[in-house]
């Protein structure tokens, strides 16, 4: 189902795209991700709304098994949290920084956002079937409207990607492109 409104009190949460996650190869341009996730921030900003800049530091993720071997960082290294400059970082703007998947498992960014009266969410970032997927997760269950705009997200993995645009997000969010939630603000 398409987005079809934003509430007056909407919050933009751009996941992970940070200096340390740049390296990875994603399936779509990040660039284009990082252009979308600006312009959305950019006119975030403008309305008087919340932007959310999340970013992973590695050096917190949780020690646990699984099957695909993940490496272990004791000290997240130099500029690896310094969220990408296209962004225009504003001191307005509320950084969280997680250890895991989701920007609300383990930080304080449900309470931030329930603060300034937040009743939904545009979610953007990188990796969709990870980070944007477990925060979409997490604030549709804790009661946030969802919005998921789908040209500002891409993965590592095209199946996953494609899974969760088109089997997990419509069971929680509304989607849209840049364009069209830009037209809604």
């Amino acid at each position: 189902m398409p987005v079809t409104t934003l509430d007056e009190r909407t919050a933009l949460v751009v996941v992970d795209l940070q200096a340390g996650t740049m390296a990875y190869e994603m399936v779509h341009p990040i660039a284009d991700v990082i252009a979308n996730s600006a312009a959305l921030a950019a006119h975030f900003r403008a309305a008087g709304l919340p932007v959310v800049l999340v970013r992973l530091d590695p050096a917190q993720m949780p020690i646990g098994r699984s099957e695909v071997s993940v490496p272990r960082v004791e000290q997240t290294p130099d500029g690896f949290l310094d969220i990408v400059p296209e962004l225009d970082q504003q001191p307005g703007d509320l950084v969280i920084t997680k250890g895991g998947w989701s920007a609300l498992e383990g930080t304080d960014l449900a309470t931030e956002l329930q603060q300034r009266d937040v009743t939904q969410v545009v979610v953007t970032g990188i990796a969709t079937s990870l980070g944007v997927e477990s925060t979409a997760r997490h604030a549709h269950d804790a009661g946030f409207s969802v919005t998921i705009a789908t040209d500002a997200v891409t993965d590592i993995n095209a199946e996953a990607h494609k899974h969760a645009i088109g089997t997990i997000f419509p069971l929680l969010a509304e989607n849209g492109t840049t364009a069209e939630i830009l037209a809604l603000l």
